[in-house]
């Protein structure tokens, strides 16, 4: 393991930051052997072998200051006046002409193969040969070690890459917003999560898009609007993806290149130093490190699917290159959290069922499947190794399975999982059409009767005596359920309940609003929403309580840019 510098003291300027600088991942793998020396590489382009690409990011146009993560910056020993301080502006807008060193005024972008629930495409790439897809407009400008742990630092919307496919590099301020929450959100909601830490938007730059008309109910959209161009800053261990050893392992089964086999192997070292060097001996053979990697792989891939159905969250888009291969949620382009519950949610027009609510288990299988597959070619000819791992891979829904279970057993406040009343419950929500936060979190009060269940009920249930009735009696066991498995008081359940159902989630009726008014100046509803979405298991004032803690209006539904979006631009 690499020895990680430790700081104790407070990061008040860029050059307290800079002296934290350690460039990993540049430093230990290749380089693309045809990348420019001065990092101006922003055209679309085959890229044939090497882990990265250096590029310079782009900068947007007169930037300021929305937001940044307060939490986090706590966390990294950042002074809070530091987001608003105009160097650090300037490197995290994508300036990087005027670093101090050792800060590096070249960033990187990675390729890597694209795969679609278990199947491998290589058409989306521009020259349909899978050399040109990759990171199009995250640039990667910082990977330092902080406190003791090391973090890559990557602009969304830093601009053109080779990986581009002809689009402008850029991502308007609507996705950067929902981007910015939704990490700050899913962090305090306890799901392993990339981090945000600053936000970011350019004052003239505007970059057009498609989008819906107003109140439309189309599925597909209807115009092409100006939105201004925003960056904002994600952290983490690493962006390594699935999809990222998918391009090394395809070229390495194909025999692409001469140092095909040898690139896969260099990728797959540096995952296990940046992501489970405290899980993976150093001193085990590749072939025991490679098993280990699957296993331990699969152990934090299958608790973050548990981790998202617990709170209502849907991924919408989970690809193998959407799968960060460190088990943590990536990538908030066309995710929702759920409003009524429905096992086909799915937020996204482009997606289908096999990346909807409860299919989440299998799309995350499929992905695993496919890290196991570029795996596959460094264990050679080894049959025990290679049988360890086709186990792991086959086993996989099993250990799913066992986390499901754990994970709706602890929302019910159950010692042990019941599947009659599970099965029931599942048949009764969607019938009767119930919010899955409210509901959930009233039920973490352990009330007397479904009166403050029926808070959580849509449409005219409340009147049907017989849907009602069917709750009453799945209630009345439930209740039986809970008396006898468990000898801790009323209140002590529920407390330990309420900190695994939230009160608050993000969605998407509430980031409307929001973003609308961002793109008038006006940011106070973010920073609004940043506060309650980083406390979402808290009891918040009754002003709050009324305003986010409350069914989706009406007049939302099938509303598009609020109950359906297209992939985040």
């Amino acid at each position: 393991m690499q020895e990680v510098k430790q700081n104790s003291q407070t990061i008040n300027r860029l050059e307290d930051l800079a002296e934290l600088a350690d460039y990993s991942l540049m430093e230990t793998l290749s380089s693309d052997p045809e990348s420019t020396e001065d990092g101006v590489d922003h055209s679309p382009r085959q890229v044939f072998s090497g882990h990265y690409v250096p590029v310079n990011p782009t900068p947007i146009e007169a930037p300021i200051y929305i937001a940044h993560s307060k939490t986090f910056f706590k966390e990294l020993g950042f002074s809070d006046s530091l987001a608003t301080s105009d160097d650090f502006i300037r490197m995290f807008s994508g300036d990087s002409s005027q670093l101090p060193s050792p800060l590096r005024r070249s960033g990187w972008a990675t390729g890597y193969a694209l795969s679609i629930y278990g199947t491998e495409y290589y058409d989306q790439c521009p020259f349909k040969t899978g050399n040109g897809y990759g990171d199009g407009r995250a640039v990667s400008i910082l990977e330092a070690s902080i406190n003791g742990k090391r973090w890559e630092m990557q602009l969304k919307g830093g601009g053109r890459t080779p990986y581009c496919r002809g689009a402008d590099g850029r991502a308007v301020l609507r996705s950067s917003i929902r981007e910015f929450l939704a990490q700050e959100h899913m962090h305090a909601l306890g799901v392993p999560t990339s981090r945000s830490l600053s936000l970011y938007v350019s004052q003239t730059e505007k970059v057009r898009r498609p989008w819906f008309r107003n109140g439309s109910y189309s599925r597909d959209p209807e115009v092409m609007i100006e939105e201004p161009a925003a960056i904002t800053t994600r952290v983490a261990p690493s962006f390594l993806r699935v999809g990222q050893l998918e391009l090394f392992g395809r070229r390495a089964r194909k025999n692409e290149h001469p140092k095909a086999m040898q690139e896969l192997e260099m990728i797959v070292l540096h995952l296990i130093e940046r992501e489970y060097s405290d899980e993976i001996d150093s001193n085990l053979t590749m072939q025991e490190k490679i098993v280990l990697l699957a296993r331990e792989f699969r152990s934090r891939l299958t608790s973050l699917v548990a981790n998202w159905i617990r709170v209502g969250y849907c991924q919408g888009n989970f690809n193998g290159d959407n799968c960060a291969a460190g088990g943590f949620t990536l990538d908030y382009g066309p995710f929702g959290f759920m409003d009524n519950f429905d096992p086909k949610y799915q937020p996204w027009t482009g997606g289908g069922v096999h990346f909807s609510f409860l299919n989440q288990p299998q799309a995350a299988e499929r992905n695993f499947k496919m890290f196991c597959k570029a795996l596959q070619p460094l264990l050679g000819d080894n049959e025990n190794k290679l049988k360890e791992l086709a186990e792991i891979k086959d086993d996989f829904s099993n250990v799913m399975q066992v986390e499901m279970i754990q994970m709706w057993t602890s929302k019910l406040g159950l010692q042990n999982f019941n599947p009659t009343l599970f099965n029931q419950l599942i048949k009764l929500m969607i019938e009767t059409s119930v919010d899955y936060t409210i509901f959930f979190r009233e039920l973490s009060n352990i009330p007397d009767d479904i009166g403050l269940l029926a808070k959580s009920f849509y449409g005219d249930s409340v009147y049907d005596k017989k849907i009602i009735k069917s709750w009453t009696e799945w209630f009345e066991t439930w209740k039986t359920l809970i008396d006898a498995s468990t000898l801790e008081s009323k209140e002590k359940l529920s407390k330990k309940m309420k900190r695994v159902n939230p009160k608050y989630t993000l969605r998407e009726w509430f980031l409307v609003p929001a973003y609308k008014e961002a793109q008038k100046g006006d940011y106070t509803l973010i920073h609004e929403l940043q506060e309650v979405m980083i406390n979402p298991y808290a009891e918040q004032s009754s002003e709050m309580q009324e305003k986010y803690y409350r069914e989706k209006p009406s007049e939302f539904f099938e509303i598009a840019g609020i109950s359906h979006i297209t992939c985040s631009s």
